[in-house]
């Protein structure tokens, strides 16, 4: 297909696609002409992937760069590949590390991974972005005096367990390689506003079941 049609296709613009061929960021296409080239179906599928990293996961050029060559490199297994896409996504900022309630907070995290049982995340520990989010808010419960034990938060941990596989089960639908990436990343992104409006409409009803 020519420039045209892979813009139309994709429902990117011709100069956004021009920007991600400058970037290195989406392959060259098959030169016809000294003015013009041709794209393909791994073109397409490659700029969704990028749209994916960079309008939905808001990643910066040089870390969905980064990712592309993690998603590219045989030698890694596709845990890896979707983690470093989803790894990638920017999160909240990292607490400091003199910070009491911090230190509190990552006990508590390491105290609850342990009884869930999950060992890749206790072994990432804090390189692991999703570690430090919990990290984050557990201690701003600290400095807040509100419960955060490992017993208050060991149904959240659960119920986080029999979401992960609703998810992964809904990842597995698509293709290995670039297509599972893109929807890890944007099923990750899209769906967290929508559990976060669902957990407060189900608060709504218990609400209105105790107290209405």
């Amino acid at each position: 297909m020519r420039l045209a049609e892979l813009s139309e296709r994709s429902g990117v613009p011709i100069p956004t696609i021009k920007y991600y061929l400058r970037e290195r960021l989406l392959p060259p296409g098959r030169r016809v002409s000294a003015r013009q080239s041709e794209y393909d179906e791994g073109h397409l599928r490659r700029l969704r992937l990028v749209r994916a990293l960079i309008q939905v996961g808001r990643m910066p050029v040089a870390t969905a760069r980064e990712v592309l060559a993690a998603v590219a490199d045989d030698g890694l297994d596709p845990h890896r590949r979707l983690g470093a896409a989803v790894w990638a996504i920017p999160d909240d900022p990292e607490q400091g590390e003199d910070d009491p309630a911090a230190d509190e907070a990552r006990r508590a995290v390491d105290a609850l991974l342990d009884q869930l049982g999950w060992t890749f995340g206790r072994e990432a520990g804090a390189q692991s972005p999703a570690y430090r989010m919990v990290v984050s808010g557990i201690a701003t419960m600290v400095r807040l005096g509100y419960p955060c034990d490992v017993g208050q938060l060991l149904p959240y941990g659960r119920s986080a367990a029999e979401l992960a596989v609703t998810d992964l089960d809904l990842v597995e639908r698509y293709e290995p390689g670039e297509e599972q990436v893109e929807a890890a990343v944007a099923l990750t992104v899209l769906y967290e506003p929508v559990l976060l409006g669902l957990r407060r409409l189900a608060q709504a009803e218990e609400s209105n079941r105790r107290f209405g």
